[in-house]
Order: structure tokens, then C-alpha cells, then sequence
């Protein structure tokens, strides 16, 4: 997959666009294939095959890479579904950083093809979907870039409630990242605790506080905060596969949510891709020469 850029960094018109390997403009929201080697839709091509031993393994859309503070999503309510900083009261939406960490302490995305319905109430939490794609926190040691599809293997789930919404936060390796190989045991998630102490204890307090320094309160889990495994992350997954489904075959109510897309067969939210190239350049393109202005970068120290 590749991106275009359209609109200057930093700014609220900025944008970027995917395209497939055949050069055409997709939705990475909703043409990405969420299982790596995905026959399920026979229109929409797989990168590649790859599996480690029998589980699954998913496409991630990178978001915001680590150490970063920019608040980038999926625009979900626009054609052909861009990254684009989130705006809230008119102005760019950045993370305060929270000491002792700068920014986003994962390679923070979203798996493609997932939508966690905001008007069917979880089994699990009481609570309804945040009417996003799930989201993923990536922990492989490498620094991803904004747009990258990366293969990841599941390795369990946390259970925000974020004012009032079931959550999701999936905790994902890359297949190729050198400790990928070494968490392999019944429990992932005892693995990470292993190979990666710490990690989870400060993801689950960096959720809890990320929004104090805006003056909100912390944010609440299920479980107690505790991680549930893998087996059952996958299941969530598959749960946000089957409303995203009901989504783009209009069997569920979307509001806003825009399901143009290229690939999806049977959806009659399909695009040309002669509409899909008038959609992207409708967009500001970018200006030469743009500087790309410093991140927020104030600390905030937060009572335990």
C-alpha cells in the first residue's frame, strides 16, 4: 500500500490518502483487508499470505507512530476514509505528555474493516461502541510512520469505558519485530509481562490519565483494568468484523460514518475508481516548502 499526502502538516485541512498496489485510491477504513491473506473478499487483494503455525494474523493502519503527540485518526466521516489530525473547539487536538512518557507510548491504529457500533451494548462492558474502528497499540520495537499497514499478531485486550463507550484497546506485536517470536506461550499476555516488564502496567496509566491535563476525569476499565487474553481479543475483533459487515451491506445504522470504498463486494456503497480519484483531488494538495510546526511538548506530572 502507499499514501498521498494532500494539505500542509500540521493543519486542519491536512490529509492522506491510500492507494493499493495497483495504484488505486482506496479507503483504508474499509478496502484494507482486516485478516493478513484474506480470501473473504475475493476483490480485495492481499498483500500477502502469512500465518505463524494456525492463528490469524491482521492488517494495522498506523495512526500515530510512538513517542509522537499529533492526534491522528481515520476520518471516518469523510469519502475514502484519510488520516487527519483530530480538531476539538477549533483548534488541533495533541496528548499532553505524561511523565515519565512523551507522547503515545506505542505505534497507536486501528484494524481495518472492525466498527464498534455505537447502538449495540457490549455483553461484556454494558456499554455501547465508541463508533470507531477498534483501535491497536502496537509494542514492536521499531518507530512506524503515519499510513503504514503493518502485520501484527494478537496478543490480548484491554476494556477502556471512555465516558460512558466500550473502548476496545487491542495490544498487538508486528510479525517481524525481533521479539515477536519469543511470546509463543499459552497466555501472550504473561509473555509480555516477561519480555517487556512494565509495558502494560504503564499502558493501563497512561489510558487512565491521558486526559486529565484537559480537565477531564480518569478514564474507568472493565476487568479492573486487567488484560484479557488473546483467544478473547480475537473474538472482540471478530465481533467489530461482523457490525462492520452489517455497516457496508446497510443492515446497520452508520449515521455520519462514510462507507465509500472501492473493493467491498456487494456493497452498494461502492465507488468508481474515476470517483475515487475525483474524491482525492478535490483535497488542498500540498504546498512546497511548508514547515511542519513543533508538537506540543509540556510535561504534566499526575498523582498515582
Amino acid at each position: 500500500y502507499g499514501t498521498e499526502q494532500r494539505g500542509r502538516p500540521n493543519s486542519p485541512d491536512y490529509r492522506l490518502y491510500f492507494k493499493n498496489a495497483d495504484g488505486k485510491y482506496i479507503s483504508p477504513f474499509h478496502d484494507i483487508p482486516l485478516f493478513v491473506g484474506s480470501k473473504e473478499d475475493k476483490e480485495i487483494p492481499a498483500k500477502r499470505s502469512k500465518t505463524t503455525g494456525s492463528e490469524a494474523l491482521f492488517n494495522m493502519i498506523v495512526e500515530v507512530p510512538r513517542w509522537t503527540n499529533a492526534k491522528m485518526e481515520i476520518a471516518t466521516e469523510e469519502p475514502l476514509n484519510p488520516i487527519k489530525q483530530d480538531i476539538k473547539k477549533g483548534k488541533l487536538r495533541y496528548v499532553a505528555n505524561i511523565f515519565p512518557h512523551k507522547g503515545y507510548i506505542w505505534n497507536y491504529g486501528a484494524l481495518p474493516q472492525t466498527w464498534e457500533d455505537p447502538n449495540h451494548k457490549d455483553n461484556v462492558t454494558g456499554c455501547c461502541g465508541d463508533n470507531d474502528p477498534i483501535d491497536v497499540c502496537e509494542i514492536g520495537s521499531k518507530i512506524r510512520s503515519s499510513g503504514e499497514i503493518v502485520q501484527v499478531k494478537v496478543l490480548g485486550v484491554l476494556a477502556l469505558v471512555d465516558e460512558g463507550e466500550t473502548d476496545w484497546k487491542i495490544i498487538a506485536i508486528s510479525v517481524d519485530d525481533p521479539e515477536a517470536q519469543k511470546i509463543h506461550g499459552k497466555n501472550y499476555i504473561d509473555d509480555v509481562k516477561k519480555h517487556k516488564p512494565g509495558y502494560l502496567e504503564a499502558t493501563v496509566n497512561w489510558f487512565r490519565s491521558y486526559k486529565v491535563p484537559d480537565g477531564k476525569p480518569e478514564n474507568q476499565f472493565a476487568f479492573n483494568g486487567e488484560f484479557k487474553d488473546k483467544d478473547f481479543a480475537v473474538e472482540i475483533i471478530k465481533s467489530t468484523h461482523e457490525c462492520w459487515k452489517a455497516l457496508l451491506h446497510q443492515k446497520a445504522d452508520g449515521g455520519t460514518i462514510k462507507c465509500t470504498n472501492v473493493l467491498v463486494s456487494g456493497s452498494p456503497f461502492c465507488c468508481s475508481e474515476e470517483d475515487a480519484q475525483k474524491i482525492v483531488q478535490s483535497a488542498p494538495v500540498p504546498v512546497n516548502g511548508d514547515s511542519i510546526s513543533p508538537e506540543v511538548d509540556s510535561w504534566h506530572f499526575l498523582p498515582k
